[in-house]
Order: C-alpha cells, then sequence, then structure tokens
C-alpha cells in the first residue's frame, strides 16, 4: 500500500488531493512541520531533505509534487489525470515543474526570509519583494484560467490541485484574491469536488471556512 507523509496547510496537500482524485488505496501520515517533525531521525531515514511530500511506494520513495502527481496519474490511468496525448502530458508536467520551482519560492521569501539572508534588517524587504512576486505568479494563473473550466482546459489534471496550494497560501497571507476572478471561479469549482473536500476537511485547510 501506498503511504503519504504530508504537513496539513503544506504544499504536500496537492499530491494527498492526487491519490484522493485517483481513488488510490493509501494511507496518510501527518508530519507536523510546526513541531519539527521533519527532521526527526524517523522521518530523515524516509527523505533524508526533511520535507514533505513524501510518497512510500512498493519499490522505494518518491519525493517532490512533480514527480509523485505524475506518479499517480500514471498508475492510475482510470483516474484520467494527465492528458492522453504526449504534447498535452509535457505542457501539464511543465506547468506543474513552473508551480514547483518559480511560484513556490517567491512564496518562501514572504514566509521564511530568514532562508535568505542573516541580517534582520534585510527580512522586511525579502517579504515585501516575495509578496510582490507571489501575487504576480498568481495573477498569471488566473489568466491562464481565462475561458478554462481548469488549468489545462475541459480536463482536469494533477495541475488543478497543485494551483489550489497557492490559492490557499494567498489568502493566508491576506493578499486580494477575489480581485482574481478565474481563480477564485476555479476555486469554488474544486471546492465541489467530493476528493478535494475530504482533504481539505482532513486537514483543517481555512479555505473550507471561507467558503
Amino acid at each position: 500500500m501506498l503511504t503519504l507523509y504530508y504537513s496539513p496547510g503544506a504544499c504536500s496537500m496537492a499530491s494527498h488531493i492526487g491519490l484522493e482524485e485517483a481513488g488510490a488505496e493509501y494511507e496518510s501520515q501527518p508530519v507536523l512541520l510546526a513541531k519539527g517533525e521533519h527532521k526527526t531521525e524517523a522521518y530523515l531515514k524516509i527523505n533524508p531533505r526533511g520535507k514533505v511530500p513524501a510518497l512510500k511506494t512498493e519499490d522505494g520513495v518518491l519525493t517532490e509534487n512533480t514527480a509523485i502527481l505524475t506518479y499517480i496519474a500514471r498508475r492510475y490511468p482510470a483516474a484520467n489525470l494527465l492528458p492522453k496525448d504526449a504534447l498535452g502530458e509535457a505542457r501539464c508536467i511543465s506547468t506543474m515543474a513552473w508551480l514547483s520551482n518559480t511560484v513556490h519560492p517567491c512564496f518562501t521569501h514572504v514566509f521564511r526570509p530568514e532562508r535568505f539572508t542573516s541580517e534582520e534588517s534585510a527580512q522586511a524587504g525579502i517579504k515585501e519583494t516575495g509578496k510582490r512576486s507571489f501575487f504576480a505568479n498568481l495573477q498569471e494563473i488566473d489568466g491562464l484560467l481565462a475561458g478554462k473550466e481548469w488549468l489545462q482546459g475541459a480536463q482536469f489534471t494533477t495541475c488543478d490541485p497543485y494551483a489550489l496550494v497557492f490559492y490557499s497560501w494567498g489568502t493566508r497571507i491576506d493578499l486580494p484574491m477575489k480581485e482574481l476572478k478565474n481563480y477564485t471561479a476555479w476555486k469554488d469549482r474544486m471546492l465541489k469536488r467530493p476528493a478535494v473536500r475530504k482533504i481539505l476537511e482532513r486537514e483543517k485547510n481555512p479555505l473550507l471556512q471561507a467558503a
């Protein structure tokens, strides 16, 4: 059986939703970042990088949302979580890589500015710059959703759970998310999906309270 190691509110929510959407049989194991559980000897044996998510499979451990979500989609093809054509699949993976490599780091500058400088006096500037960059990325997501039901068009894919992470984080830092009309309407569609709601309830995500 698969085991997902996740932390409520972290980016691991993407893989958590992906497993549920796929109809996979899995166990979910919380690793509470706020309590430092990702730094324990036991967890570092699972993921030496000390991050979530990590997915334990019968053949070893996978890390990184982009890899985990792609693995889930290919392992459970009946769930139709990736486009069938090669170019469509590549575009979907490209979008997930952008979410991981560009959008996520901007938020890290907001939430963990101390990772980027040891000078306390510089942290406020790093945080503010990160906030502007993060919102610019969310505006780009809003543009990508114009005229579409889901990020890749008519098909719900692995990109959609990943993008929900960042909408959630935008509300966490009080960005004007409702100005992003396409993104907000998409978020409302996401919240109507039973698998999404199940994971948000399990992780006690504030998006459910705001709905």
